[in-house]
């Protein structure tokens, strides 16, 4: 196990789904947490079981951001995993739609970045994790809007890995395929074969299961730990093969 003793981290939909599986992981790893969400009563509950801190905020808004890095200061781990999805080709995404997304998926990273990357810059240590999905480096169908987001994600976090490589302070994204969140899992219920449509989702994925939240966990406290001080402007691809096509 990788160790966090002595390291601050906050984590962005740390309340829920795979946010909850990282704060998990590390705080018991020895990370001192910081919850940030928008879901107070599942982040409250979350950071008394692991003895962290709860901070609502909205990652679309950059004075929440700010507001936050007053409050907890130097970060030795950022996790930007906050995001949201929405499904539909050109033809039933809104240009609503695709703003909202930018709004969350990108510009919350961005402004997760501005507000704790500075710090760290300063200091020349850190770790900056960003969640991305398979979805920034492969097309996938009927997610128009999603896909866009990711790509984007991707871009940034390499942009930023660029501009800032001789300062100690790395910057990684995720890319997972299909995760058995709480979200995801109820979705299913609502089909009329829930195990049918397990089968479905999860046949993109090579060896046809969905990847556990806390494997998504496992590889953001490598990225998070000093073992992976060389890896920098990363995509860590975690999809079952589904990238590398059938």
């Amino acid at each position: 196990m990788f160790d966090l003793k002595n390291k601050k981290a906050l984590v962005t939909g740390g309340a829920s789904g795979i946010g909850a599986a990282i704060v998990e992981t590390f705080a018991r790893s020895g990370a001192s947490v910081w919850i940030a969400d928008r879901d107070e009563e599942n982040g409250q509950k979350l950071a008394q079981t692991i003895g962290g801190t709860f901070l609502s905020l909205d990652v679309a808004s950059e004075a929440d951001f700010l507001r936050a890095a007053e409050s907890v200061g130097t970060l030795d781990v950022l996790a930007n995993i906050a995001g949201i999805g929405h499904v539909g080709t050109l033809l039933n995404t809104a240009a609503a739609d695709l703003d909202r997304l930018f709004e969350v998926n990108v510009r919350g990273v961005f402004n997760g970045c501005k507000a704790f990357a500075p710090a760290m810059l300063e200091r020349r240590s850190g770790s900056i994790i960003n969640m991305a999905s398979v979805g920034g480096v492969i097309a996938v169908r009927e997610r128009l809007a999603y896909t866009s987001t990711k790509f984007a994600v991707v871009g940034l976090t390499k942009a930023l890995a660029l501009d800032h490589s001789h300062t100690g302070v790395r910057f990684n994204c995720i890319c997972p395929g299909r995760v058995e969140t709480p979200f995801v899992m109820a979705r299913l219920k609502e089909y009329p074969d829930p195990e049918k449509a397990y089968r479905d989702m999860a046949s993109t994925q090579l060896n046809g299961r969905m990847l556990k939240p806390a494997e998504v966990a496992a590889a953001a406290l490598y990225l998070a730990a000093d073992e992976s001080a060389m890896v920098t402007g990363s995509t860590l691809i975690l999809d079952g093969g589904w990238s590398i096509g059938k």
